[in-house]
């Protein structure tokens, strides 16, 4: 009956004092490991932040231009009152739009990626890039000039000026006004050195006759070269022969295309595989487009000259970590497009090996402990 009276076995990994310790020896592993973070900075960030608050600057003017004549904001469609959302229909929208994609671009963050996108193609002071750009977004456009201002690049640039909805799609506020703003209050050094009418076919198709007109009278008041042949194919020679004209095609050290402007990706829908973000040319050689005209970008790619396409905007930022058609708009200098938080690995590893050899070392003496009480224990004894 003594047996009874003995004190129980109780192996050292089952003793509360065992599992305090582990808690707190976890709890220090994590509080080192917590102390031992560095922030790494972007290799771009100077640029990034001049970008982005040269961006805030043209917004502000171009805010100011509009409120100067009186224009009216549409807050519910405008929540950041930036004065740059366009209507739903005009005699010049060329076709439906994503409103939430066009309030994205209108953050002036989002030149900060244009500088991101382009840093990581390898793009650098005095480099030369050919532009495409189209009305349906001018706060992508706006953002790329943006960056390519501070980055000391320089733009040749060409422009379709019918928009989709919410563009640049105001038949007094049509994108070669916001351009020449920005010129006249020197905040951007380049404008577009030609254009054309866009939408269907690049030539309007869709669009009525007055609509058509508008836009033509626009560009020949900035004594712009006009894009307008008799066939598409006709319209997207012209505007390589023009690109060529101010600089050789194949010595252009980037292209980037704006929108969906179909002078710029061709007629084939396949070309909407094209990623978006940087594009090489082996994204580019294996898509079929037997089925349609080439477009100007692809043509450009096809001869090695990197590429940045920005149209589908919600997966370009994601990869940023920015959030979509934000109200307000966040801090310029914050987050992972500016810095990233990394921890000390070879802290954390030192951690996770002290922290699990604690645990294995417990495991290997509780077993020991219990075989050698196996052993010993005799069942007998207490009948």
């Amino acid at each position: 009956m003594n047996n009874y009276k003995k004190k129980a076995f109780i192996p050292v990994i089952q003793k509360t004092s065992t599992l305090v310790f582990l808690s707190l020896l976890a709890l220090v592993c994590l509080f080192i490991s917590l102390q031992h973070r560095s922030i790494e900075i972007s290799p771009s960030y100077d640029s990034k932040i001049k970008a982005a608050n040269l961006m805030k600057q043209c917004l502000q003017s171009l805010k100011k231009s509009r409120l100067e004549n009186s224009i009216f904001i549409d807050i519910e469609n405008d929540p950041n009152e930036t004065g740059l959302v366009g209507v739903p229909y005009s005699l010049i929208t060329t076709d439906e739009g994503d409103l939430d994609a066009k309030l994205t671009t209108l953050d002036p963050n989002f030149s900060a990626v244009i500088v991101d996108l382009l840093f990581k193609a390898g793009l650098e002071k005095n480099d030369t890039i050919a532009i495409m750009l189209t009305g349906s977004m001018p706060g992508a456009n706006i953002a790329l000039l943006s960056a390519c201002q501070v980055m000391g690049i320089h733009p040749i640039i060409i422009s379709s000026i019918g928009a989709s909805q919410w563009g640049a799609n105001q038949v007094d506020f049509m994108w070669l006004d916001m351009e020449d703003i920005l010129i006249q209050n020197k905040l951007i050094s380049s404008r577009s050195i030609a254009s054309s009418i866009g939408g269907r076919n690049d030539m309007g198709r869709l669009l009525s006759p007055l609509g058509r007109d508008l836009i033509i009278e626009n560009i020949k008041n900035y004594d712009l070269t006009l894009i307008k042949e008799r066939r598409l194919a006709d319209n997207i020679k012209k505007r390589i022969d023009i690109y060529n004209e101010y600089h050789p095609i194949d010595k252009y050290d980037g292209v980037v295309n704006i929108g969906g402007g179909v002078a710029s990706l061709g007629t084939s829908f396949n070309y909407r595989l094209i990623p978006p973000g940087i594009v090489n040319r082996s994204d580019i050689v294996d898509i079929d487009n037997s089925s349609g005209i080439e477009g100007a970008f692809s043509i450009f790619i096809k001869k090695n000259i990197t590429g940045l396409h920005i149209l589908n905007i919600k997966s370009i930022i994601e990869n940023y970590n920015l959030p979509f058609a934000p109200i307000p708009h966040p801090k310029i200098g914050e987050g992972v497009l500016y810095a990233k938080e990394r921890y000390n690995l070879t802290i954390v590893f030192l951690c996770f090996l002290i922290l699990t050899g604690s645990v294995a070392f417990i495991g290997y003496k509780s077993k020991k402990q219990i075989r050698e009480h196996l052993t010993k224990y005799e069942p007998d004894s207490l009948l």
